[in-house]
């Protein structure tokens, strides 16, 4: 049965309110620093500004660190707080860091390569608002050039609730997309350095709690320069994530057998069409020979 969606105004609410968002942005930061300044700086101009912003160093071990600092030093004092990890530890654990150091009852990711749209947190609070039972919100992303402009907001903003068979079928949760419910009793498993973040959500959903998405496009992942790569390049070990993380799900009893195989079947049909359209757009566009 289809869950009715909440629907409210696109108009300002929160934006005008001096008081901040009762939210904590956690930014995990690996050898960051050509990247960091543009990330914070969507945080500082978002119409309802959170509480407080959390730059986790997840053991660089080169000049990040004192870059970090810096940022922080532009800011309001204790605004942006720098932790710092002594090794480097992955994504998960930094995320899980930041999380246990946070002190508003609201977390919200943020990569630090990605960029918010300047009406995230007041829409997604909002939303919030209205149903304070929700544990999760996300809404979607896009992949931009750096810098790129969003696209306009869609002219009625809704929130609908997403229910276990969207999670079967995709993550319809992107990490930078996320602002939870700090008192969760679930974290990021750090055995994980890819699909950590599926895996979660999947945790989330499938525990019963109440989890939601916007209709809005309000973050951006930046499309990488020539030549850089991160841990979601590697498409195999994707692909092991995903199957482990299934697999743990099962093993949790937070999925049953017919929906793991069926989970199974569509990861199968997914990876097998991009890894179709990657070879593709390698061997570029087809042109006949001359007879």
């Amino acid at each position: 049965m289809r869950t009715p969606a909440v629907a409210h105004d696109n108009a300002p609410g929160h934006g005008g309110h001096a008081k901040p968002a009762p939210v904590s942005v956690v930014v995990p930061c690996f050898r960051c620093a050509a990247t960091i300044d543009d990330a914070v700086a969507t945080i500082a101009a978002q119409s309802l500004r959170p509480a407080e912003v959390l730059l986790v160093d997840d053991g660089s071990g080169d000049d990040t660190l004192a870059h970090l600092h810096r940022v922080a030093a532009t800011h309001e004092p204790g605004w942006v707080k720098v932790v710092a990890l002594t090794a480097n530890g992955g994504p998960s654990r930094a995320r899980n860091t930041g999380w246990q150091q946070a002190e508003q009852p609201y977390i919200a990711f943020l990569d630090a390569d990605d960029s918010w749209a300047p009406r995230k947190l007041e829409l997604q609070m909002a939303a919030l608002d209205a149903d304070p039972e929700i544990a999760l919100i996300a809404h979607p992303m896009i992949v931009r050039k750096r810098g790129s402009a969003f696209p306009a907001l869609r002219s009625r903003v809704r929130t609908q609730i997403v229910g276990r068979r969207r999670l079967l079928l995709h993550n319809p949760f992107p990490t930078a997309s996320v602002v939870l419910r700090r008192d969760l009793p679930l974290r990021f498993d750090e055995s994980f350095r890819r699909s950590e973040d599926f895996l979660l959500w999947s945790q989330i959903v499938f525990s019963g709690y109440r989890c939601a998405r916007i209709n809005q496009v309000l973050a951006i992942w930046n499309r990488r320069a020539d030549g850089a790569s991160g841990l979601s390049d590697d498409l195999a070990a994707m692909r092991r994530s995903n199957h482990e993380a299934r697999h743990k799900l099962m093993r949790q009893g937070l999925l049953s057998r017919p929906e793991y195989e069926f989970t199974r079947a569509v990861s199968v049909l997914r990876w097998t069409r991009r890894d179709l359209m990657l070879r593709l757009r390698q061997q570029g566009p087809y042109r006949p020979t001359p007879a």
